[in-house]
């Protein structure tokens, strides 16, 4: 089961890169493992994009290294935060995705444009500012899942955080988000046009 994690958590990390959900070395990505206090998540400063086997590292639940080598990402807090608040979810996924960025900065909120959004995200928070890897951020970003069923939400100047039942759904929703910020900009421009072609 590790190994097929560890394939699937790879996997999605290059789908992340590759539809330019994240640049550089930001956005991390977790899974936890089935019946356990164990996740599986990537290592600080390694492109998504460039993700292989070794830079897949076990944790447990309380951020302690089990197996690999590096430090896992600096968002390990919200990430295990949101494990332990919400038992039913099995992947998390933090990306940087440009349009929803631009959104968040700027209006506050995402409008829910598409037929998709509004199926699959529903409602989508915006959190304030807060610095990376913060303990402040962590504890913003896990207030929003709390208790919720709360699946996407945004970050003022910083990004997005999906989750899901597996890496699969969570990748869909940034998925969702992304494409439904592109929908809303497009809406905008034709707007500003009068409506015109």
């Amino acid at each position: 089961m590790l190994e097929q994690l560890r394939d699937e958590l790879i996997e999605v990390c290059h789908e992340v890169y590759r539809r330019g959900l994240s640049s550089g070395s930001g956005g991390n990505i977790s899974v936890r493992i089935p019946d356990s206090d164990y996740v599986l998540i990537k290592r600080s400063g390694c492109s998504l994009g460039r993700v292989q086997a070794v830079d897949c590292i076990l944790v447990d639940i309380d951020g302690n290294l089990v197996e690999g080598q590096g430090k896992p990402s600096k968002e390990i807090n919200f990430h295990l935060g949101i494990y332990r608040c919400r038992p039913e979810v099995r992947a998390v996924l933090h990306a940087h995705p440009p349009y929803a960025i631009a959104f968040a900065n700027t209006y506050g909120s995402l409008p829910l444009v598409t037929v998709s959004a509004r199926a699959y995200l529903k409602q989508v928070p915006n959190i304030p500012f807060a610095q990376p890897g913060s303990a402040e951020l962590a504890r913003l970003v896990i207030e929003q899942y709390q208790g919720t069923g709360i699946n996407t939400i945004t970050m003022v100047e910083h990004g997005a955080v999906t989750v899901g039942k597996n890496l699969r759904e969570a990748y869909d929703l940034m998925d969702y988000l992304e494409d439904n910020a592109k929908t809303a900009l497009a809406m905008l421009q034709i707007k500003a046009l009068g409506g015109k072609l």
